[in-house]
This record gives structure tokens, sequence and C-alpha cells, in this order.
């Protein structure tokens, strides 16, 4: 007797039917539940996050590549710029790692204060290191991209995530942030900080945020954030919505200093 062996899949095991613009609400809905889940599952509740050029490299590796340029021809102009530019990959490594010490040793019930980073190399790499010297738990939310991107090795394994949606990575930069630092960084960087300063701005965001941008000569050139004061279209005091620093003592100082005043005496203050 024939036997019919066709078998039908549910729903939401058909990969044909998940990735189809029918089911593009089931895919948003997704990349909210599955962090969520996971960072519930290990009492995650307060990330600093991190932001920054994926093109810097570590001190070693740039003197490495400067050496290799001058014994052999190669474009040494560059290697000079990316050794000058390390300074701020180890910077924000050091930053990471004494943040993350610090927070290991306050006396709370729940993780707090895990650095959080967009998961690559660079500047994204050099926090989550940092983190990871000083054996902490670190976030790393990589986006998928046409070139593609892997996480770096020194996220905690459980608490890597891939996102399709951009504006669901930045919901979760943001949504558990007590404190945002921002490196040198191309595009991806200066929308970052711009989303977050303009929600700060318009009180979209409610709890404090503390934001440091680090490296005042790149910066200062970068954003002329003078001339939007001068033509009328901002005020003097958004200027006070952020802090520039060159030192490592000063912006963990910073931030120490209001996550204590402000996320610590107001545990929660999710918006």
């Amino acid at each position: 007797m024939a036997t019919d062996e066709r078998r039908i899949d549910k729903a939401y095991r058909s990969e044909t039917f998940i990735a189809s613009r029918d089911a593009r609400q089931l895919r948003i809905l997704a990349e909210y539940l599955y962090p969520e889940s996971r960072f519930e599952g290990l009492r995650i509740s307060d990330t600093i996050v991190f932001w920054g050029s994926a093109r810097l490299v570590p001190r070693d590796v740039a003197s490495d590549a400067l050496e290799e340029a001058r014994a052999n021809g190669g474009d040494v102009e560059t290697a000079e710029r990316q050794l000058a530019m390390s300074r701020y990959y180890e910077d924000c490594r050091e930053l990471a790692r004494r943040l993350t010490e610090w927070s290991k040793g306050l006396e709370e019930k729940r993780r707090r204060f895990v650095v959080c980073t967009g998961g690559g190399p660079g500047i994204m790499e050099a926090a989550n290191r940092g983190a990871s010297e000083a054996r902490g738990l670190n976030v790393g939310l990589t986006i998928s991209l046409p070139k593609e991107q892997r996480g770096n090795p020194y996220i905690t394994r459980q608490l890597e995530f891939e996102f399709h949606y951009f504006f669901m990575r930045k919901f979760w930069f943001v949504y558990l942030a007590k404190a945002l630092i921002a490196f040198p960084g191309g595009f991806g960087t200066l929308d970052e900080f711009f989303e977050v300063i303009t929600l700060v701005q318009t009180g979209k965001i409610r709890k404090r945020l503390p934001i440091v941008l680090y490296g005042s000569e790149f910066w200062d050139q970068v954003l002329n954030l003078d001339a939007l004061v001068r033509f009328g279209t901002i005020d003097r005091k958004d200027l006070e919505l952020f802090h520039k620093t060159d030192s490592v003592d000063e912006a963990f100082d910073i931030i120490v200093r209001e996550l204590t005043h402000e996320a610590l005496a107001q545990p929660g203050g999710r918006w």
C-alpha cells in the first residue's frame, strides 16, 4: 500500500517564508525578543556603549606595519598615520578595562554597566578586549553587511548577536545604555552619535545619559558644532549635552561620577 511521505513544514520552519516580505514583522520582533531573552538570562540591565572606527589597529600591529613599509618601500605615510591613530585603540582598551573592573566591584545583585560595542574590529575590538582582560562580560551587536564582518574574538559568546536591521541594532545600543563613549570613527559613528544626541536634546531619552567624545583634535576638526550655535540652529546649552576629552583618567572620572550620582542612585531608568 502506497504511503504519502510528503511532509509539510510548520510556518516558522520555512526559511522561504521567514525571509519573505510577508514575515518582515516576525524578523523585526525576533531581533527584539532574542536579545532581550539573552540579556535577562544573564541579568544584564545596564551597559556602557563604545562607538568608533573599525579601521584602527593595536599599537603593536601598527608598529610592525610601519617597520614593514619602511623596509620594503611600502606606503609609509599611511603606516605612520595608522600608528598615530593606534593610541585611540589602546586608550579605548584601557578605559573599557578600568570601567569593567569598577563595575565588578559594585555591590549589586545584577551585573551592572557591561561594556557593549558593535562587535567588529578596531575600536569595537579594543573595548571588548579591555572588558575581557578585566574578566568581565561584554556585548557585541554585529550587523550583517555585504562585506562579511564577523564578531571580534573578545566578545562574550552568549552575548554576541548579529542583526539584519540597523534600527533594531541601534535600539539595543541605547535601550540599556547608561553611558556612551564615541571614539574617532566614520559615517557609522557620526550617525550613531547624532541620533542619540537628538534623542537626548528632544527629551525622547528621559534618563540621564553621559556622553563622551574621546579625542578632541579629531572631533574639533570633524564636528564644527560651534557653527551651529553661530547660525542659530542649536542653542549654546546644547553643547553641554556631551563631554569632550583626551584623557582616559578624565573619561573614567566623568562616567563613574555620573553613573554613581544618577544610574546607581535611581536603578532601572529604562526609557
